[in-house]
């Protein structure tokens, strides 16, 4: 038995995919979490573990996707 007191449960993360999937599948989804970090998950199976993000990390990414500067 533990003296530390319960966590509060977290809402379900709210997912959305890309406005440029193509409906095949084929992407990644997102979730922003209540710890400001984000959320993604494979959409082909979504039971996999989630990969966890600052908002920061996830904005860096996106932008090295497009060429810009990694920070």
């Amino acid at each position: 038995m533990s003296d530390r007191p319960a966590q509060p449960a977290q809402p379900a993360p709210r997912w959305r995919h890309s406005s440029r999937s193509t409906g095949m599948n084929n992407c990644v989804e997102t979730a922003p979490l209540d710890d400001h970090q984000l959320a993604v998950r494979d959409s082909k199976d979504t039971g996999l573990p989630q990969l966890r993000f600052s908002a920061t990390a996830w904005t860096s990414f996106v932008a090295a996707l497009h060429g810009g500067p990694v920070s």
